[in-house]
């Protein structure tokens, strides 16, 4: 794709219920620069057709106050997918987020809709692209042929809320409910996969939008499991997860002090060194370089 937004990788996306206007109109002035104006979960059945229209008039709104715009798209499921990609796929968005995908021939049927719709529109054909979400056993079980089905697959999320209910347990351990230990192994697979493909992975968005610390635990506990960056329900939740998924001051320095040491040998026609008693080889400057990528700083400049 050549959209000059696909080379961002934001660390948190603001969901905003399609069918609030003011919370729409109020979108325009957040420092949050991803939206995510939402037509499924926070919208109920009887107000979609509502919501559509809503989205459909805020979406040239947001995009001239700067946003970028992902909207989320009911699901096959509701027969809704086809009207819902009518009225909002313009030049407007830079992608589309749909939920609850179970295999990889609903991707590319909806890639299928995007570029027919590209090409009746006269927008530029694969400009969109796509953020499907993990939401229940059955894409678990498909994850590496979903992530291969579409080149528009930019990023991938995790919804915990329906995949919990998909597998019939509980978000929270009852007597330990900041314990969210059975949920490894799907977030785990979902990161690990994403990675894999070199495709973002987005952690399930935290609910108790009230609970600051909560947040932040959750937060770092997804970062520790290679997720880049966390879906965010609420305007005071997007600063929190940004200051955690960037890197800190003190990480930064110790990339840059990495690749200093890197580069040093290197000049000296050695493919590895140490720094302070310990081993610099390929593996740790890679690591050292993607810090700095992910803080957006050229190390060369340093």
């Amino acid at each position: 794709m050549t959209n000059k937004i696909m080379n961002i990788n934001p660390s948190t996306l603001l969901f905003v219920p399609g069918n609030q206007e003011k919370m729409l109109d109020k979108s325009k002035t957040l420092d949050t620069k991803w939206l995510i104006p939402d037509l499924e979960d926070s919208v109920a059945f009887d107000d979609k057709e509502k919501a559509r229209e809503i989205v459909s008039k805020y979406i040239p709104l947001l995009k001239s106050s700067g946003k970028y715009l992902v909207p989320r798209i009911n699901s096959f499921s509701t027969g809704l997918t086809e009207a819902d990609l009518e009225k909002i796929v313009t030049t407007d968005i830079v992608g589309i987020s749909i939920g609850k995908i179970r295999n990889p021939e609903e991707l590319q049927t909806l890639d299928r809709l995007i570029l027919k719709i590209e090409r009746e529109k006269k927008i530029k054909e694969n400009s969109i692209f796509l953020l499907p979400w993990i939401e229940n056993a059955e894409a678990i079980n498909n994850l590496n042929n979903i992530l291969m089905s579409s080149e528009r697959i930019k990023w991938i999320a995790f919804g915990a809320e329906d995949f919990t209910a998909d597998m019939g347990i509980s978000k929270q351990i009852e007597d330990n409910p900041s314990d969210q230990s059975h949920l490894i192994f799907a977030r785990s697979m979902i990161a690990l996969t994403a990675r894999s493909h070199n495709i973002h992975s987005l952690d399930t968005p935290f609910t108790a939008f009230r609970d600051d610390e909560g947040l932040k635990k959750e937060s770092k506990h997804a970062k520790s499991l290679g997720f880049k960056g966390k879906l965010s329900i609420h305007p005071n939740q997007a600063k929190i997860i940004e200051d955690i998924f960037m890197p800190s001051d003190k990480e930064i320095e110790e990339a840059l002090t990495i690749m200093k040491a890197a580069n040093d040998a290197k000049s000296k026609g050695r493919g590895s060194t140490s720094l302070n008693g310990e081993m610099i080889d390929m593996p740790v400057i890679l690591r050292a370089q993607n810090t700095l990528d992910n803080a957006e700083l050229d190390y060369e400049k340093y």
